[in-house]
């Protein structure tokens, strides 16, 4: 199921949103400036919070900005969002999801994303590098350089890494490669990793949209309940690890 629908991804590409990245990696001394107003969502705009809530900023491709659904609140952030609240949990969900966006591109954003304080970073980075069948390495090297800049501006911030899958047409050597870039990436930067994003959801068609790329409503639901389970953890760790007020 999951190969068929890899296998759809590489055929349309453009179903992902536009994209113009070069997927060059470049040194963590040159962050991204802030870009254009309309290159980005407006929950992705660092703003002041009176709240006691720390931000959860979630760094994404078309899956996180809840690419082709009517209704943006059932995207699997918002979900999240609900799960947080329930479980009153003092976080803000930011949605930092551009369609097209390549691990390069989302490496050039994150400097502006972190000039608000952030204290939970989910990286959902490398969909678009497979997709278009981009270096692996340079795919690792960009994800590095984004968890450097994290930890640089914020030390204590905790790193998740949302894995994904490469279409198997482009060969098992590389869909072997990118697989492990993940689970490499989590063990060398101490961060949590969700192996695959699309796990269960990938290549059922009642789940994703008339592209066979994107999720559906309920598609998105699915994939919230795999990110909560490894992200509730995180999130209880950090409420317990917080130094009492006097």
């Amino acid at each position: 199921m999951v190969t068929v629908a890899l296998a759809a991804l590489w055929f349309v590409p453009a179903a992902c949103g536009p994209g113009t990245d070069s997927d060059v990696v470049r040194s963590g001394q040159h962050e991204g400036s802030a870009p254009s107003v309309s290159s980005e969502p407006a929950a992705a705009t660092p703003a002041a919070d009176s709240s006691s809530r720390e931000r959860v900023v979630f760094l994404g491709t078309s899956l996180t900005a809840g690419y082709g659904l009517d209704d943006e609140t059932l995207r699997f952030t918002d979900r999240i969002q609900g799960k947080v609240d329930s479980a009153g949990l003092p976080f803000e969900i930011v949605n930092a999801g551009v369609s097209g966006d390549t691990s390069a591109g989302g490496f050039r954003r994150v400097g502006w994303l972190l000039r608000a304080p952030v204290r939970v970073i989910v990286i959902e980075l490398g969909a678009n590098d497979g997709l278009r069948g981009l270096s692996v390495d340079a795919m690792r090297g960009n994800l590095q350089a984004v968890m450097d800049s994290a930890r640089a501006r914020y030390p204590e911030v905790r790193l998740v890494l949302a894995g994904m899958e490469a279409p198997p047409n482009l060969g098992s050597g590389y869909v072997s490669e990118f697989r492990t870039a993940f689970a490499e990436l989590a063990r060398k930067n101490d961060a949590v990793l969700i192996p695959f994003l699309l796990d269960g959801v990938a290549g059922d068609s009642e789940l994703n949209q008339v592209d066979g790329i994107h999720p559906t409503a309920e598609g998105h639901r699915r994939v919230s309940e795999t990110v909560w389970s490894v992200l509730e953890p995180v999130l209880r760790d950090v409420v317990g690890t917080r130094e009492p007020e006097p």
